[in-house]
């Protein structure tokens, strides 16, 4: 994709020294992971956007959002309402 003489690209803002590779990752999840297990993620998607589709660190932005259980619905209740059958507190 072509960065325009402005710094946008398809109506996105990409910072200076970024190609028309710039990739923003944002995630949300419940909270109560572990701050290292967040790390290990971002670091996993780091490692596996440049091995798999050649997007280098420089061109990728992760930004993991947290919200308590409270905030979330699904299924027809709220997250903390829900009974997981996985552990979110890693």
């Amino acid at each position: 994709m072509r960065i325009d003489s402005s710094g946008w690209i398809l109506g996105f803002f990409v910072p200076e020294g970024r190609s028309g590779r710039y990739t923003v990752i944002e995630i949300s999840l419940i909270a109560g992971r572990e701050v290292k297990t967040r790390k290990a993620l971002i670091h996993d998607l780091f490692a596996r956007f440049d091995a798999d589709l050649q997007i280098t660190s420089i061109d990728l932005e992760i930004t993991i959002n947290e919200q308590p259980a409270s905030d979330w619905g699904f299924r027809g209740m709220t997250g903390d309402e829900a009974i997981l059958n996985y552990p979110v507190k890693v």
